[in-house]
Parts: structure tokens; sequence; C-alpha cells
């Protein structure tokens, strides 16, 4: 039932609703439009319909060949899978992006599932679209380069749609070292910028940390240090449980 409404969807959109049944279709014209790119219209005597070139070209819609109308149905269907595809490679142009937001921007765009689908399959085979590449280098870029926490990184990966798993992984591919050096950089300029008495230098540096999604061994750590370079050797106290 949801197929045939589908269906049915798709021939008004492309402008078939109105054509004959039961009657052969002559194709009379071919004319490559202007705007959008590599999409050309069709004719079948009055009858009027456009397709993108590979699909065209697939189904060889050339002028004097002969098509039913339940073939055009299968074509129409072939050219939404088209556009569909070619909609989250002009996504992808700009940058790498997850499945989520492939199939985020096609919904937008007001295309069916069963062509995100295809185009999600099309673009996962050919290895456009990598969710375990693009976790891995995300993580890498915010915990060394932007000097977000753990858990910031772990957030904004959810956010784009990868799995638990996934984000796991990533997560395990950055040191607990590394992330403590990307701490200690942010941490002692903040350190460095703050004013007041120690334990108010302690409160707003490791506040700050915690906002940049570091855990509280990681603060704990940070601070020590950063108290160590500013006073000498310093012994925790209680008040260090304020980062857990």
């Amino acid at each position: 039932m949801e197929e045939n409404k589908d269906k049915s969807e798709l021939e008004d959109a492309s402008g078939i609703g109105h054509f004959p049944d039961d009657e052969d279709l002559v194709i009379t014209s071919v004319e490559m439009l202007k705007k959008p790119r590599h999409r050309y219209q069709i004719a079948f005597g009055p009858y009027l319909m456009t397709v993108h070139e590979d699909v065209m070209l697939k189904y060889r819609m050339l002028k004097g060949n002969v098509f039913r109308k339940d073939e055009l149905q299968e074509i129409i269907v072939a050219d939404e899978r088209q556009r569909a595809y070619v909609e989250a490679l002009n996504h992808l142009a700009r940058k790498p992006r997850t499945a989520r937001e492939i199939e985020q921007r096609l919904l937008q765009k007001g295309f069916g599932p069963s062509s995100i689908e295809n185009a999600l399959e099309r673009l996962v085979r050919d290895k456009l679209v990598d969710d375990a590449l693009y976790a891995k280098m995300w993580a890498e870029q915010r915990m060394t380069s932007h000097k977000k926490g753990r858990l910031w990184v772990k957030q904004e990966l959810r956010q784009k749609g990868i799995s638990p798993e996934l984000i796991s992984h990533a997560l395990d591919g950055v040191s607990r070292d590394e992330e403590l050096a990307s701490a200690l950089t942010i941490g002692r300029k903040k350190w460095q910028q703050t004013s007041g008495e120690l334990l108010e230098r302690k409160r707003k540096t490791g506040a700050y940390l915690m906002r940049r999604g570091f855990g509280g061994e990681q603060v704990r750590q940070t601070l020590n240090i950063l108290i160590k370079e500013d006073q000498g050797e310093f012994e925790w106290d209680a008040e260090m449980e304020d980062f857990e």
C-alpha cells in the first residue's frame, strides 16, 4: 500500500500521472535543460517528463524509441534514486559527512525512504561515507587540535549519528596522555589568566576544563600539575573531590 502511494506521488512529481495507460509512447524529442544541470526533457508528443542524464542513457531514452507508462514508472523511480545520490555527492563535496547527516539532508530535500537508503548503500559501498573513519578522524582532531575533552567529543559524535560502538573505538584511539596534554595546554592558559586565592583559581580552572569535556580524573591531574608549576609541591586535599 505504502509502495503504491510512493509511486503515485512520484508520478505526480515527475509529471507522468496524466500519461495514457496501455498505449505506446514514442519519444518525439530529447532536449537538454540549462538548469538543473545534467537533466533532459523527454517529449512523447504533448506529454513531457524530465530525467537525469545517467538515467536517460541507461534506459536509452532516445528519439524514436517507444515506452509504455509502466516502464516510465520504473524510470522515474530510478531517476529519483539518481537525484538523491547526486544530492548526497554535492553535500559531501563541501566536507565529509556521517550517514545520519546525509540522511537528514536528503529528507530535507524531500526524497523518499527507498531513495535515501539506496543512496546511502552506494555511498558506503564506494567508501564515500565511512562512519568509523569519520569518528576516528573527528576524535583525533577535536581532542588534540581543538583541545576538547573526551566527554565533549562523545556528545558531538552522538549528535552526528555515530553508533556507540564506533564512538568508543574512536575515543580509544586517543590516549589518556594525549588528552591530558590538551587539558594542560588550555588549563595552563586559563590558570594564568585567573587571579585570586589558590582555591578560587582551582575552582575557575577546574570548572573551565569540565565545560570543555574533560573528566574528573583529567581535571584533577591537570590542576595538580598546574599548582606544582605555580607553587611547587602540593598535596591533594578533599576539595579536589569537587571535580568528580
